[in-house]
């Protein structure tokens, strides 16, 4: 079974600023100490924030059927302000899917707003188990940064 998953938040804070969080490694930085209750930390097993960058993510003890997982940026596309991350290691693979995708998009609205599209591409043999698949923990992360960039600026 193939499935996809997306989600659009639009913020009042200009396509640029949430890019420079979103576009390379910034955004593991700030999603586990903002939204502590989704992701426990994110460490960088190699690279800059690039196309190739790998990364840890661990989730919070009693996270349901994850523990961890290790992705790799296989775009990073600053012009379009694209950024895919595919999961090599764990998390989803463990619980049977052969593909988890997660693409994030910065579409600029105008000068002063944006939106952050999150886009998530599975594929797993046991349909029961795509139920598991949510945007819900990649959402509350762009809730909190859209509210920690407007905070920063007043």
């Amino acid at each position: 079974m193939e499935g996809k998953l997306e989600s659009k938040l639009e913020v009042n804070v200009p396509a640029r600023e949430i890019w420079d969080i979103y576009g390379g490694l910034k955004l593991g930085q700030l999603g586990s100490k903002l939204v502590p209750d989704h992701f426990e930390r994110v460490e960088v097993i190699e690279g800059d924030g690039g196309v190739g960058t790998v990364l840890r993510v661990i989730f919070p003890p009693g996270t349901p059927n994850l523990t961890s997982h290790i992705e790799k940026f296989t775009v990073v596309d600053n012009e379009k302000r694209i950024k895919v991350a595919e999961v090599i290691k764990g998390g989803y693979l463990d619980l049977g899917f052969s593909l988890y995708r997660v693409r994030f998009e910065i579409i600029e609205k105008d000068a002063n707003s944006s939106i952050i599209k999150t886009t998530i591409e599975y594929k797993v043999d046991n349909a029961a188990h795509a139920s598991l698949v949510s945007t819900t923990s990649l959402d509350l992360v762009a809730e909190a940064i859209a509210k920690y960039l407007t905070e920063k600026k007043v």
